[in-house]
């Protein structure tokens, strides 16, 4: 969902003036921060004092964690927490293909949700995806569409730079509207889920905390400076998604390139809650696929599951903040703090510790408010 909240950022700002400028940095800070001690989790020094890796992924730090109480229990938690999310994530793809397909061709006499059949038809081949090398050349070309997106709303922005004004950053803001931004910009960061599948594939694993930094900072420089060109321009008018802003002959291209990423993003997701219900059915033994219909009925099923939910889920986009609140938080914050305070807590100084209960308590917060907001939207909308 990168993309797609890099494009509320300027909305973001609107509601939270120059507090959001402050979060955008703190926010990446943070979510680089649980990051590191996730993968931290990962390791344990052996008799020598060299690091070890001697887990493989969220399930079993979970499981590591909680063995005292149930040897599954934890691994459990964090599988379920994590196919909810990605599911959610899939679901709002097709929900936005659809939606950019209906605007792109607006005298086109076709549904929205017949738009999404279309674009569910184009992600059929997924269920062949076997390794994480095929679906990180689609993220490299869904990087690309997305630079070209951000290009084209800059290059706009830029034009417009004599209407810029300072003025239009709110000294006053509403707390609710405060929250949402929060969300956001949080969760425009958000990328725990794949960093132990993502460390465990990478040529050099001792550079991940480089490479992680860098990814972090350069991501913070990019999407701040997005954020306030595109505010800059449009003030009190900004809207939710910015690309609504653009003139109407750019509004297409821009919408084609957004459809576009939407679909490349799409197997990612898929592809990782895939990996975490195979693992589960056959025990481990998900790299080797020894049961290929197995696999195949799996993901035919979860692509599946993910059309009828975007075509049929009522007020989706409330339900997708409810479940963002509690299992972004989660994923994000509450459990990287809490893993490691758990396993590492004998070796950690006094400021580790404090600061992994900061982001713990922090975590909570956000998705206490989170959840508030999102029941309080779905109480209003069911009346």
């Amino acid at each position: 969902l990168q993309g797609i909240f890099v494009l509320g950022l300027p909305y973001a700002l609107l509601h939270s003036g120059y507090s959001g400028l402050l979060l955008l940095v703190l926010a990446a800070a943070l979510c680089c921060y649980t990051g590191k001690i996730l993968i931290a989790c990962l390791y344990e020094e052996d008799e020598d004092g060299q690091l070890v890796r001697v887990r493989d992924t969220y399930e079993d730090i979970a499981n590591a964690c909680c063995k005292k109480l149930s040897p599954k229990l934890g691994g459990i938690v964090v599988n379920v927490t994590q196919v909810v999310e990605l599911v959610m994530t899939c679901i709002l793809y097709l929900v936005v293909s659809g939606n950019l397909l209906s605007h792109s061709f607006p005298y086109v006499p076709v549904t929205e949700k017949t738009w999404s059949v279309i674009a569910f038809v184009t992600l059929l081949p997924c269920v062949f995806i076997r390794t994480l090398k095929i679906v990180s050349k689609l993220s490299q070309l869904c990087s690309l569409v997305h630079f070209v997106i951000i290009l084209v709303v800059m290059t706009y922005c830029l034009t417009q730079i004599h209407q810029w004004s300072w003025a239009k950053f709110r000294l006053s803001i509403e707390f609710e509207d405060f929250l949402v931004s929060v969300g956001v910009i949080i969760f425009s960061y958000t990328s725990q889920i794949f960093l132990p599948t993502l460390e465990g594939n990478m040529k050099n694993p001792e550079e991940f905390r480089f490479m992680l930094n860098w990814t972090h900072f350069f991501a913070c420089v990019l999407k701040t400076t997005f954020a306030l060109i595109a505010f800059l321009t449009w003030g009190e008018e900004t809207k939710e998604v910015i690309t609504d802003n653009l003139p109407s002959f750019l509004k297409m291209l821009v919408n084609l390139c957004l459809l576009t990423k939407a679909l490349l993003s799409y197997p990612l997701p898929f592809f990782a809650a895939t990996e975490i219900v195979y693992s589960c059915i056959s025990e481990g033994n998900h790299s080797n696929y020894r049961f290929p219909l197995l696999a195949l009925s799996v993901k035919g099923s979860f692509l599946l599951l993910t059309l009828l939910m975007a075509m049929f889920t009522p007020h989706f986009a409330l339900l997708m903040g409810l479940s963002g609140s509690v299992t972004g938080a989660a994923m994000t914050f509450l459990l990287p703090s809490l893993f490691h305070l758990k396993l590492k807590w004998k070796k950690l100084s006094f400021l580790e510790k404090c600061a992994d209960i900061s982001v713990f308590i922090l975590g909570f917060f956000s998705s206490l408010a989170g959840m508030v907001c999102s029941i309080k939207g779905l109480l209003e909308v069911f009346g």
